[in-house]
């Protein structure tokens, strides 16, 4: 990988090559790269657990009373765990 110093060296020949380019419009150029950081730091991923039976028949009986997929009431769990809307008690 190339130190900052080369790299910043690089980045200031090439604008003085006239390489750079304005953009039209800035605020829908900005709007656009927006949702793509967006939609990036949203994506699922995919894990695999372990967990008991039992918990997970519990689990699965709980997201049928709450109306939800059992996968999405973990989810649900985890993020308001992380999020400190949940709390375990001692």
């Amino acid at each position: 990988m190339k130190n900052n110093k080369t790299t910043e060296k690089e980045i200031l020949e090439s604008y003085e090559r006239g390489e750079w380019k304005s953009v039209k419009d800035l605020h829908a150029e900005k709007s656009e790269y927006s949702r793509y950081a967006r939609n990036t730091f949203l994506k699922k991923k995919r894990i695999n657990i372990r967990i008991s039976e039992k918990d997970l028949t519990n689990l699965k009986a709980k997201s049928l009373e709450e109306g939800i997929p059992y996968q999405s009431l973990i989810s649900s769990v985890i993020h308001k765990y992380l999020s400190k809307k949940l709390r375990v008690k001692d």
